[in-house]
């Protein structure tokens, strides 16, 4: 259907799609695509998002049936709790996609995997020289030994290795050709660059993947494939993703409606749904069930997705009534029967007189000047007669209610919280209670 629709515009002339043109062509796309689902990984970030096993299993199931390819489901060292849910899902059967989770290359952390029957471990580490100093406390040297040491030591455990580069797009190109190549030696089966905090944009992305793929050896290249990770600071984690898509690789992380820690990351209906119908790429997806597992998932977390997010929003197929009745293409991208979506059409206060008499006609229906007086004044009569300002008190409860639900504690309030508990009080450096300014940082 997807091929179909626009090819037949094109050859009536009725359209020109510069997406086919083959300069515009990237020669290094891949011609498949594999999706990875972060929903149980990055997803759970998002502030006081919880969910039942229930809702996580049928969730999971929900992707498998759609064709995601790979699930990861969590991080187990982060918590018993966390490791028996991995346990769980990991004692569940699915068709297609094949499950991992994450780990730092540490001992205890991979142990927590393979505890809970994961055959396939994403190792995820940063190199560079920020996280080394202030969160690793290591130099680059040791950093690097740590990579190598949790990787071997997984595999001698026989599982599949993915390694996923933290902060790789800060990280400099000698750095990562260098620890990729590490990777690959010590057992890594996959590659992964994640733009941890947003920060890199499409051209650049192209710039980097460009130049680790042409920087690798031809075997390293063969052997590992590569995948990619971005979070959406600045908006732009579906547009990288599909720029390091231009330029081959191909296993692509999303999270179901961008869901996830801070701005979330690449969104799996926007990843999947220009990767099928810009590109003409195979992602494996059943587009038809896209809306059904945003749906799913918007319930599930408790958290609305927006009606201007596309795609999947309320409003992404809704029109007032226009002149677009007789071919919905003229005002949308794609018939949303694609995804699972239909177009829905209202009347409202814009709606213009003209079009409104036209559809009476149609209909075979004759109105007076005062019945069509009579008409507008009652199509218009709901939203003016509402008011407007217990309709924004309204609106700011339910914000106030959500920002509630989604507040965690305080530093001051956890170490009042540890005080009662333990019965001890904190002694701590005069500035660990107040954040360190960039300046700080920097000095």
């Amino acid at each position: 259907m997807r091929k179909t629709i626009f090819k037949k515009l094109e050859t009536q002339g009725l359209i020109a799609n510069y997406n086919r043109l083959r300069k515009n062509l990237p020669p290094k796309l891949p011609d498949r695509v594999f999706i990875w689902d972060e929903t149980f990984r990055e997803g759970l970030k998002a502030p006081t998002v919880y969910l039942t096993y229930v809702e996580q299993v049928r969730l999971a199931k929900l992707m498998d049936e759609a064709g995601v390819s790979i699930i990861n489901v969590g991080f187990p060292a982060i918590s018993e709790e966390e490791k028996r849910t991995v346990k769980r899902i990991v004692n569940e059967s699915f068709t297609t996609a094949k499950l991992t989770a994450s780990a730092e290359p540490t001992k205890p952390s991979i142990n927590a995997c393979l505890e809970c029957g994961i055959k396939e471990i994403t190792i995820e580490s940063p190199i560079n020289g920020l996280n080394l100093e202030c969160q690793l406390r290591l130099t680059k040297e040791q950093g690097i030994q740590r990579i190598i040491d949790g990787i071997e030591y997984a595999k001698k455990h026989g599982t599949t290795i993915n390694f996923n580069l933290m902060d790789g797009t800060r990280t400099p190109l000698e750095d990562i050709l260098q620890v990729f190549q590490i990777a690959v030696e010590a057992g890594a089966n996959r590659l992964g660059i994640a733009d941890s905090v947003g920060f890199i944009r499409p051209l650049s992305m192209r710039y980097l993947i460009s130049h680790i793929r042409d920087g690798l050896p031809e075997a390293i290249k063969k052997k590992a494939p590569l995948s990619i990770h971005c979070h959406n600071d600045f908006g732009l984690a579906a547009a990288n993703t599909l720029s390091a898509m231009e330029e081959g690789v191909s296993y692509l992380h999303t999270c179901i409606a961008g869901f996830g820690e801070r701005a979330g990351i690449a969104p799996f209906e926007e990843v999947v749904t220009a990767t099928e119908l810009l590109y003409n790429i195979d992602t494996g997806i059943d587009l038809g069930k896209i809306y059904r597992i945003a749906q799913s998932t918007e319930k599930a977390f408790a958290m609305p997705i927006q009606f201007h997010k596309p795609i999947i929003g309320e409003n992404s197929f809704t029109h007032e009534a226009e002149e677009m009745m007789s071919q919905p293409l003229v005002f949308e991208p794609f018939p949303p029967e694609i995804v699972g979506r239909e177009t829905l059409i209202f009347i409202g206060r814009n709606t213009g007189q003209t079009l409104i008499q036209k559809l009476l006609e149609k209909a075979n229906i004759r109105a007076s000047p005062r019945q069509m007086d009579e008409l507008f004044r009652r199509i218009k009569g709901p939203q003016e007669n509402l008011d407007k300002g217990e309709a924004q008190m309204t609106y700011y409860q339910i914000k106030k209610l959500m920002k509630d639900l989604l507040k965690g504690y305080t530093m001051d309030e956890f170490w009042r919280l540890v005080e009662q508990v333990t019965h001890q009080h904190p002694k701590l450096p005069k500035n660990t209670k107040k954040q360190q300014t960039a300046d700080q940082l920097v000095s």
